[in-house]
């Protein structure tokens, strides 16, 4: 298995435009088809804001900073950093919305089952569970992705109106571009600061800084957002500060 990490930037950022290009090729009414066809209401199950469920939630900028206007303390650094240099400092692209510390990691506005922010909840929860990149199934065949966790949460089969499904397809591409957009300036930033200061990634010290934060140690982050890298320091399961 390949380290993505190990992957020089370059190519990284090489691969990522390719994928943005590709995303621009992709026609809208093809995936405004899928929609239809699967035909996904919620039934405000509240699966999908759990970790459990589905992982994290990354937050664009624009999202992070209406976190920011909300509650600051809902953010954290997006979990698995990319990057850690030769003095142990990781590097993360971007942030997260912060989990409770529940068995099934639940979103920091979920309450009661219910979303206390629903009217201004972010871009990746507006359009879920719709999605379009390319990754490999569990055979490692590399294609779209249009829906995530079919058939585990909700209901479908519903009726919903070609306009309707236009207009989510164009969110759902909408997102997509800005987190690729959003990914590759990431990855053009740290080049330029790991270039101008003579830093690499180093694998080994990588692992041990990560063994050392899952026994409570504390780790600096270097997070992207909003075209800079911001430093937190945290400890697991603390607020970042």
């Amino acid at each position: 298995m390949v380290i993505v990490s190990l992957i020089p930037i370059p190519y990284r950022i090489a691969a990522l435009t390719h994928e943005e290009h590709a995303l621009y090729e992709y026609p809208i009414e093809r995936l405004s088809g899928v929609i239809r066809d699967v035909g996904f209401r919620c039934t405000a199950c509240a699966k999908c804001c759990t970790r459990a469920f589905n992982g994290h939630v990354f937050l664009l900028d624009r999202d992070v900073a209406a976190v920011r206007e909300i509650d600051p303390t809902a953010l954290e650094p997006a979990p698995n950093p990319e990057f850690c240099d030769q003095n142990g400092t990781f590097y993360v692209s971007g942030y997260a919305l912060r989990v409770k510390d529940d068995s099934e990691g639940s979103c920091w506005f979920l309450e009661n089952g219910r979303c206390r922010i629903y009217n201004r909840r972010f871009a990746i929860c507006r359009i879920y569970p719709y999605m379009l990149h390319r990754e490999p199934d569990d055979k490692g065949k590399v294609d779209w992705r249009q829906i995530s966790g079919l058939d585990q949460h909700g209901e479908y089969d519903a009726k919903i109106t070609d306009d309707e499904c236009l207009t989510i397809a164009r969110e759902t591409m909408e997102y997509e571009h800005a987190f690729l957009a959003h990914q590759i300036a990431f990855l053009e930033c740290l080049h330029d600061c790991f270039t101008r200061h003579q830093l690499r990634h180093v694998q080994k010290i990588y692992d041990d800084r990560m063994r050392q934060y899952r026994k409570g140690a504390p780790i600096t982050i270097m997070v992207y957002s909003d075209g800079q890298l911001e430093k937190q320091r945290i400890v697991k399961g603390d607020v970042p500060r």
